[in-house]
C-alpha cells in the first residue's frame, strides 16, 4: 500500500496530477475538489494515495485530505462502484455534503450528482448510512477536530440520539454551538446548549 506521495507538482489538470518524486514521475488521478486545492506548478506537494492492481492496470489515486480518501474508500466498498466511478461522483459534490446526503436519505440529491442513478443512489444509502451515522462523520464544524474534541462530540451525539431526537437535527444544532471554547466545557452544558438548538 502506498500510504501518500510527496514531491514536486509537475503538472495538473481537473482529473490528472504528475508529481516528481525523486526525479520519478507519477500520474495520480484526482477528484476536481483536490485539483482545485492544488498549490502551483513546481511547488512541494503532499497527496494521500489509494494504490489500485489490476490485471492490466496498476492505478494511484490521490486525495488532498482523508476525508476525501475515506468516502473514495467506502464508495468503492459498494458492488458495482469502482475506483474511476468513486472518483467521478465526488467530483461532483463535497463529501461532507454527500455524507449529509447518505445520512438523510436525500435521493433526489444523490441523483443530481453525475454518474448516480436512482438504483445506485438507493445502495449507497443502504450501504452507508449506518457507517456515518455510527462513525460521526457528519457534522462540519468548520475546524478540525482533535481525537478528545471528536470524542466530546461523539458522546454529545449518542446521548441526544437515545433522547429521541434525529441524527439530521442533532448534526446541524451541534454545528450551531460547537467551538474550540465550548467544547472545552463539561459534556452536561455543551448537551444543555445543543438542546436549546433542537
Amino acid at each position: 500500500m502506498i500510504e501518500s506521495l510527496k514531491g514536486i507538482l509537475h503538472k495538473k489538470d481537473p482529473t490528472t496530477a504528475i508529481i516528481d518524486v525523486g526525479g520519478v514521475r507519477l500520474s495520480v488521478n484526482i477528484t476536481l475538489s483536490t485539483y482545485e486545492k492544488l498549490e502551483e506548478i513546481n511547488s512541494s506537494i503532499e497527496l494521500l494515495t489509494y494504490f489500485n492492481v489490476r490485471e492490466d492496470a496498476m492505478e494511484l489515486y490521490g486525495f488532498i485530505d482523508d476525508n476525501e480518501r475515506y468516502l473514495f474508500k467506502q464508495l468503492t466498498s459498494i458492488n458495482g462502484i469502482g475506483p474511476k466511478s468513486a472518483l467521478n461522483i465526488l467530483s461532483g459534490t463535497s463529501p461532507n455534503s454527500f455524507k449529509k446526503n447518505i445520512i438523510n436519505g436525500d435521493i433526489g440529491s444523490l441523483t443530481s450528482i453525475p454518474g448516480i442513478g436512482a438504483k445506485t443512489a438507493k445502495r449507497i444509502i443502504i450501504e452507508l448510512k449506518d457507517k456515518f451515522i455510527d462513525s460521526g462523520q457528519a457534522v462540519d464544524l468548520g475546524f478540525q477536530l482533535d481525537s478528545t474534541e471528536k470524542d466530546i462530540i461523539d458522546d454529545v451525539i449518542k446521548v441526544l440520539l437515545s433522547l429521541g431526537y434525529k441524527r439530521s437535527s442533532i448534526d446541524k444544532a451541534v454545528s450551531e454551538i460547537a467551538t474550540k471554547e465550548i467544547l472545552k466545557e463539561d459534556l452536561e452544558n455543551i448537551i444543555k446548549m445543543t438542546l436549546k438548538k433542537l
